[in-house]
C-alpha cells in the first residue's frame, strides 16, 4: 500500500533522479549499476506548498531528498509566539531529512516537516535499505557508512549548539564566568 501512495508520477526522467540522488551524500560512493537499483525502489511524491509531510512526534518511516522546492521544518514549543510552533530550518533542493527514521525503531519524528513551496520529494524509507542490504551489500554498508556519518556530524553541531544555548543562558543568568 505504502508504493502505491508514492508511484511516480511527477519525476521528469531517469536522469534527473539518477542525478539527484548521486549528488546525495548518502548515495555518492555507489556505482551507477548501484545508484540504478535504488532509482528503482525510492518513492517520489509531489507535495503543495503548505501540505504536511509528516507531523512532530508521528513514527518515522525513512528520510526525504528534496529533488525540487523547499521544505520548512518546525518543531512545536509553548514557548513560541507563533502558535505553538518555532521555525527550525529552511532546506531546499538537494537537501534531506528524516534519516534518523532509517535506524530508529518505531523512532518518533522531532519536528514537523511542510512544503514552503510546491516541492518533489525522493522518498528513502527503512525497508528500501533493508532490500538494498540484503540484495546489494556492499552497497548497503556504503548507504550505512555515509548515514552514520551525517548522523555523527548532526549530533555534534546539536551538542555545539546546545553548549552555546547553555552557556548563553549562564551568561543572562550571572551565573557564567567565562
Amino acid at each position: 500500500m505504502l508504493k502505491s501512495f508514492w508511484e511516480n508520477t511527477v519525476v521528469k526522467g531517469r536522469q534527473d533522479l539518477l542525478t539527484a540522488l548521486k549528488a546525495n551524500v548518502l548515495f555518492q560512493d555507489l556505482s551507477n549499476r548501484d545508484l540504478r537499483f535504488v532509482a528503482d525502489i525510492v518513492h517520489l511524491r509531489e507535495y503543495r506548498n503548505g501540505e504536511i509531510v509528516f507531523h512532530q512526534d508521528e513514527i518515522g518511516f525513512g528520510m526525504y531528498i528534496i529533488a525540487h522546492g523547499v521544505i520548512d521544518i518546525t518543531a512545536s514549543s509553548h514557548y513560541s509566539d507563533a502558535g505553538g510552533e518555532m521555525f527550525v530550518v529552511r532546506l531546499e533542493q538537494g537537501d534531506f531529512f528524516g534519516e534518523l527514521a532509517l535506524v530508529e525503531e518505531n523512532g518518533r519524528r522531532s519536528a514537523n516537516a511542510k512544503a514552503a513551496t510546491d516541492t518533489r520529494l525522493i522518498g528513502f524509507f527503512k525497508p528500501d535499505l533493508l532490500d538494498i542490504i540484503a540484495r546489494r551489500p556492499a552497497a548497503g554498508v556504503k548507504i550505512l557508512l555515509r548515514l552514520s556519518e551525517v548522523l555523527g556530524r548532526r549530533m555534534a553541531e546539536t551538542t555545539g549548539k546546545m553548549t552555546q544555548l547553555n552557556e548563553e543562558i549562564q551568561r543572562l543568568k550571572g551565573g557564567f564566568n567565562p
